[in-house]
């Protein structure tokens, strides 16, 4: 047996002497940066900068906002945006699918960023805030509090927790009770999906994207308060909103607007009419829909790698928004209906229901349940356009030219190609 080692007695006091230093350290290093949050002066303004849509990628489509804090006695001129992301963040396309990609408050001047809005075009609005000298400092300490290293980073979520909600929550908790918004309770008569699809219009596939992932969480009627998850909606709420004063004064909180870069009317061009989803989910079910026709008609056959194909396909599918279900946190892509007719267990049930021992009485029954399945995902599917429509009947047409009259009692099997 090995003889123990012997401590030296020195050194546990040595230790915790290490220790408490550097818990001393930390503890000064976080005053320090707390403390560096300037005073503000009388000449002071604080604004919300209001960026339009983009068309670069899908992150652009809803546009952007920021705090702008300027302070020309202090030579201070930040904007504060809650709208970052590392592409070097480990397992990046994990956590963006489950909601748990880290955003982070990124500081930076106005005029660093302005020539990317010129470059792609998209407007940049100011709304000067009519927050008193105590309300613009306690919302820069509060800001800059976020900015410190342990607290930039927040958990994005589309709906809930973004970079319009951020700047709004920011603003109005330096504002407390001084601040109204008359739309805040007021229903908007839109959901969620509604003032999101307003804007993806013009991108027909982003749009079916979307739509197919979200679920039922996004059909929820709005008021004006979570109708701010989209820039816009803040930017034209805060127009309307009203500051009390210390002295009983009511005062508009914008003070004044002005228009930093107007995105120029350009010409959209539009995508080519056969390269629509709905175009071309049509063709497709035409075609499907004529071999199937023809094929039965003539050779009195159904085939059954089509069948293996297709809902193979489907099931894919079906596992893939199932997987966002399950492993989303923020919730919006549950209970999508959706899954009705792009149902997961086909993959691998539809080998189960077209195999070569196969008998009449099982396929039957399997496209039997799709069937009605399917007849409800149209019913309670609420997918713009008709993709929802056309893609299940697509799938219907296969599910009735399967169906075989069976005797009780008796099977036989089924007639495959």
């Amino acid at each position: 047996m090995n003889k123990p080692v012997e401590k030296s007695r020195g050194s546990v006091p040595l230790a915790a002497w290490l220790c408490g230093l550097l818990g001393s350290l930390l503890l000064l290093t976080h005053q320090a940066s707390v403390a560096q949050v300037p005073t503000l002066s009388p000449a002071s303004r604080v604004s919300l900068v209001t960026y339009g849509p983009g068309d670069d990628d899908i992150s652009s489509a809803f546009g952007h906002t920021e705090i702008r804090i300027v302070d020309p006695a202090l030579g201070l001129d930040r904007n504060y945006s809650y709208g970052g992301f590392d592409y070097r963040t480990d397992s990046f396309i994990i956590k963006f699918l489950r909601g748990t990609l880290p955003y982070l408050l990124d500081v930076h001047n106005l005029y660093q960023v302005m020539f990317y809005y010129q470059q792609t075009n998209r407007s940049i609005r100011e709304q000067q805030l009519n927050l008193s000298t105590t309300q613009q400092q306690r919302l820069l300490a509060a800001l800059e509090k976020n900015y410190l290293p342990e607290n930039r980073q927040y958990q994005y979520q589309f709906y809930y927790d973004n970079c319009a909600t951020r700047p709004r929550d920011m603003i109005a908790e330096a504002c407390g009770d001084s601040l109204t918004i008359p739309s805040r309770s007021r229903m908007t008569g839109k959901s969620y999906r509604d003032l999101m699809n307003d804007y993806l219009n013009e991108k027909p596939w982003y749009q079916l994207g979307m739509n197919l992932a979200i679920g039922h969480p996004a059909d929820e009627q709005t008021d004006g308060w979570h109708a701010m998850y989209l820039p816009n909606q803040v930017y034209d709420q805060f127009a309307h909103a009203t500051l009390v004063r210390a002295n009983g004064q009511t005062v508009p909180l914008v003070q004044g607007e002005q228009t930093i870069f107007a995105a120029q009317k350009l010409f959209r061009q539009q995508l080519p009419f056969l390269l629509d989803p709905d175009v071309v989910f049509t063709i497709f079910g035409v075609v499907i829909a004529l071999f199937t026709i023809r094929r039965y008609r003539t050779a009195g056959k159904v085939d059954r790698w089509l069948d293996r194909l297709l809902f193979g396909t489907v099931g894919f599918l079906g596992w893939f928004l199932l997987t966002l279900w399950l492993i989303r946190d923020d919730g919006v892509t549950a209970w999508n209906p959706t899954l009705l007719y792009l149902m997961p267990f086909h993959l691998p049930l539809i080998y189960w229901a077209t195999s070569a021992k196969a008998t009449a009485r099982r396929r039957t029954t399997y496209f039997t349940v799709t069937s009605i399945l399917i007849v409800l995902g149209i019913f309670l599917s609420n997918i713009p356009g008709g993709f929802d429509v056309i893609f299940p009947l697509t799938l219907l047409i296969r599910c009735i030219v399967n169906i075989q009259r069976v005797r009780r009692g008796y099977e036989t099997p089924a007639r495959v190609a």
